[in-house]
């Protein structure tokens, strides 16, 4: 660990200017604009994302209590397991294409969603973009730490059960009781730390997470279906609604399904950015339905369960962990490995899909201040305290609101990007001017017009419905209410559409090229180097990857896509 000196201490509380990054060249960035390594192309040697890292990635970012509960979720409505399968594998199918379409950018430029988002935009229209994105990163953020903060009160029940008789010293209005915010407070200091490992040190997590919440998540299910004696009576339910009201309710829980994954459908690209090939990404298409559908069936299979020995659907599987506390010391030691498990779940949830889409967002917003490290920081303080997140989800209509309502403003981004990048530029990009605020990404006054009404038109007419959502004293037409049920795919389609639409029919050349211009010495579609790199396995100087497939990234990058 590198040593600070006392001077240096001082310095970092009577000096603004002592928090500054020291300036890096670049070779992409003006030499007038700052960045850092962060905000840069990642480098050959970065780029260690293998197909099994993908894999192992969306396996232990499904696996949480928000997949649980959503999937379970889907009876408490009125449709029965019939209706909650074919929703959660069409609903997460929705949001793994955009999730491939997007994630390709990043596997092959090796830019961030932040950075990215200059082409299709506008250098100052992405600000928009970013921050959205980064205040709704960070409202995950804090609200996956209120829900995994019951699994340290578990955990620490388990250990002295005295700590269940806390008095409550709070009124009512805080929403929290006092154990549940030593709780909070002790789930919070103890993730602080692991929201600092870089993203190329995840893997371990990766692994750790893939093993103890699945083990915990089925061992759950099978100690219900013992105590129920099967299954419960979930293959005998059927659908309490019928007709067009049993149709937008149908569409309204897939899009309850697809909003929860809106986040990651725009800041894929912080990921794949990292990944060694540009096709391991696509392994998302099929998996992500997949592992979702697989995780979705427990809760549904152990909810119903649940229902025969207590005389209630229970959605929480920490609801259920409690139930053992009761049952001596087996019962203790087997909450709290199960509670420790979903704490790394929750942990790692955070970690992957909030924290460092946060800091992504927070570094492009002030590089002179922020790298990654320190925008996990900033965020888990935003998201952990300014935001009380605990009165979030002191109310379950609040929280159905907000995770439906996010996904009207980031659906339109999706599909801009997609369009942009597969249809308008052919994949063919200029990295530098991405950096650029005299670039060719900068069209009219930093703002491509284009995208700014391919976003309005979409989320215009969603508006009504999210504001009923929120407020349901508000009347709105049931033509704008049904048309709310589905925000999240009219959104995406209805971009797409009109942002290629706009694109092709006013035009902005100075914004396309023939072939990827990847340095500022580059000749046009041909890195400087490119050949000696690929002749020496592709050097430091090279953006394509590393080892024999780095080198055939490159080749295939430096062509006409």
């Amino acid at each position: 660990m590198k040593k600070i000196s006392p001077a240096k201490v001082k310095e970092r509380f009577t000096s603004i200017h002592a928090w500054e990054l020291p300036k890096q060249e670049s070779a992409i960035a003006p030499k007038d604009v700052w960045t850092n390594k962060d905000m840069d192309p990642t480098p050959p040697e970065d780029q260690t994302w293998t197909i099994w890292s993908i894999m192992a990635y969306w396996a232990t970012d499904t696996i949480n209590l928000g997949t649980w509960e959503t999937a379970s979720g889907i009876l408490s409505v009125g449709l029965s397991w019939r209706e909650a399968l074919p929703i959660m594998i069409v609903g997460t199918f929705c949001v793994a294409v955009p999730m491939v379409l997007n994630g390709a950018l990043g596997a092959h430029l090796h830019v961030p969603f932040s950075v990215f988002t200059t082409s299709p935009f506008g250098y100052y229209l992405r600000y928009f973009c970013i921050v959205s994105r980064a205040i709704l990163a960070m409202f995950w953020l804090g609200i996956q730490g209120a829900n995994g903060a019951q699994c340290l009160t578990i955990m620490l029940t388990a250990i002295a059960p005295s700590y269940a008789n806390i008095p409550n010293m709070l009124p009512d209005s805080a929403g929290i009781t006092t154990q549940g915010m030593c709780s909070y407070f002790l789930f919070w200091i103890i993730q602080l730390p692991l929201l600092l490992i870089h993203p190329t040190k995840l893997r371990p997590i990766f692994w750790v997470k893939l093993i103890g919440a699945p083990i915990a998540a089925i061992a759950t299910m099978g100690w219900c279906i013992h105590q129920a004696g099967g299954s419960g009576d979930i293959w005998k339910l059927s659908a309490e609604k019928s007709g067009s009201e049993y149709a937008w309710l149908w569409l309204s829980c897939m899009s309850s399904v697809t909003g929860s994954w809106a986040t990651l459908a725009c800041n894929i690209p912080d990921f794949t950015r990292y990944a060694r090939s540009a096709n391991g990404q696509f392994i998302q298409l099929p998996f992500l339905p997949l592992i979702f559908t697989l995780c979705g069936v427990l809760g549904i299979i152990t909810t119903s369960a649940t229902k025969v020995f207590t005389g209630d659907y229970i959605w929480n599987p920490l609801d259920i962990i409690a139930m053992w506390l009761d049952m001596g010391s087996g019962g203790r030691c087997a909450a709290f490995f199960a509670a420790l498990a979903w704490y790394v779940a929750q942990v790692g949830t955070n970690i992957t899909a909030n924290s460092i889409s946060a800091a992504n967002d927070l570094t492009v917003l002030a590089p002179r201040w922020i790298n990654i490290k320190r925008g996990c920081m900033i965020a888990a303080v935003i998201a952990g305290w300014i935001l009380v997140p605990w009165k979030i989800i002191s109310s379950a209509g609040t929280f159905l609101a907000f995770m439906g309502g996010y996904a009207v403003f980031l659906a339109p981004m999706s599909g801009i990007m997609a369009a942009d990048y597969w249809l308008v530029k052919k994949r063919r990009y200029d990295i530098p001017a991405l950096y650029d605020p005299r670039g060719r990404y900068r069209y009219d006054g930093g703002c491509n017009w284009r995208a700014a009404v391919a976003f309005l038109v979409p989320v215009a007419p969603l508006l009504p419905g999210l504001a009923q959502s929120i407020t349901p004293d508000i009347y709105i037409s049931s033509g704008a209410k049904n048309l709310y049920t589905f925000d999240w795919l009219f959104g995406f389609v209805t971009s797409i559409i009109l942002y290629t639409g706009l694109s092709f029919a006013f035009p902005a050349p100075e914004s396309l090229v023939d072939e990827t211009i990847w340095t500022l010495d580059a000749v046009e579609g041909i890195p400087s180097g490119a050949g000696s790199d690929t002749e020496k396995g592709n050097g430091a100087g090279s953006l394509g990857g590393s080892g024999p497939e780095g080198s055939k990234h490159l080749d295939s990058d430096v062509k006409v896509v």
